[in-house]
This record gives C-alpha cells, sequence and structure tokens, in this order.
C-alpha cells in the first residue's frame, strides 16, 4: 500500500496537527499495510511529513520514503545524505540538513512540464497512492491574479492543494484530511 501527502505551502504547525499526522500515519503502517510513503516539496505540510515518517522509520523500519520532484528540485538518498549536508554546509559555510529519502522517482511530465509543474506532479504522486494524507482548508483563498501583464481584469486562482484534492476525489482515492 502506498500512502502521499500534499498540503498548503504554508501552515499552522501544533502539537496538535503533529500528533493526529503521527497517529494517522502509524494506523496506517499498522493496520492498513502501508509500507511506501510518496512526497512532494515546497510545503511545511510536506517537511512535517516527511520528519514523522523519517522519525518513525526507526520504529517500522520497513517503510519507503519517495520523493517526487519538480524540475527545478532536487532530493538526497538516504545512503549519500550526511555526506552531501557535510559538502554543502562547506560549500554555503553554514550548517545545511536535507530531506533524505529511498528513492527519487522522476514522474512522466517533469521535464515537459511548464510553470505549474507540481500540479502534474501531484496529480503523478495521487495515480501512484492508494491513500492520499492532506491538509486542505476548503476557505484558503490565494491572492487575485491579472489575466495577463497588461490586463486591467482579475481572477481567483485554485491552490495546488485544491486541484490535487479535487482530483484524488475524481479518481476515487482514499483521502484523509488533516486539516479537520
Amino acid at each position: 500500500m502506498v500512502c502521499c501527502f500534499i498540503g498548503h505551502r504554508e501552515i499552522n504547525i501544533t502539537e496538535e496537527l503533529s500528533k493526529k499526522i503521527v497517529e494517522t500515519i502509524e494506523y496506517l503502517i499498522v493496520i492498513k499495510g502501508v509500507t511506501t510513503f510518496l512526497f512532494g516539496s515546497r510545503s511545511q505540510f510536506n517537511n512535517l511529513c516527511h520528519n514523522i515518517v523519517t522519525d518513525l522509520k526507526n520504529k517500522y523500519t520497513h517503510i519507503e520514503r519517495i520523493s517526487y520532484t519538480c524540475k527545478s528540485e532536487n532530493c538526497t538518498i538516504e545512503s549519500e545524505r550526511i555526506n552531501d549536508e557535510i559538502r554543502l554546509s562547506k560549500l554555503l559555510n553554514k550548517e545545511v540538513h536535507l530531506l533524505g529519502v529511498e528513492l527519487e522517482k522522476e514522474f512522466q511530465h517533469k521535464y515537459t512540464a511548464g510553470r505549474a509543474s507540481y500540479v502534474e506532479r501531484n496529480r503523478s504522486m495521487i495515480d501512484d497512492s492508494d491513500i492520499c494524507i492532506f491538509y486542505y482548508n476548503p476557505e484558503y483563498q490565494l491572492e487575485l491574479r491579472k489575466y495577463s501583464k497588461n490586463s486591467i481584469g482579475y481572477y481567483q486562482p485554485s491552490s495546488g492543494t485544491k486541484l490535487a484534492y479535487q482530483y484524488a476525489i475524481q479518481k476515487k482515492k482514499e483521502i484523509i484530511n488533516v486539516f479537520y
């Protein structure tokens, strides 16, 4: 069984939320038989979930973390993480901590997707998952945007999380929304 995580870029991280995510992930591992967890990037929710799964990996050593990256992103394979952190820390002259995974997966349209490549990436993660854990607030709204650079008209864009949530519903995936 495979589970992915998708959520808003900025979230209110609380002890209650962290506890809820730990309990949900442990339930999925122990009761549902989830062994593989898929991660995107660019969000506080993703980082929180990655850290929780990484901590749980000490207890459940058989679970795997797989990163789905967009063309401008990368991840570090766990076996190389420490050396990469040391090299980058020296290069940047500051302490660097990288998210480690067991595998990086390049989704089908990684190099051809446009500005919103994360939308394609999220769809690929959903397609490859049995269960989707979301941090989705239906009230969340992005700022209004102009139709074009010289336009006087504005439109209300949908968030990537909203688009992914709707896609997961359309694909009839099991959805757990930890926002509530």
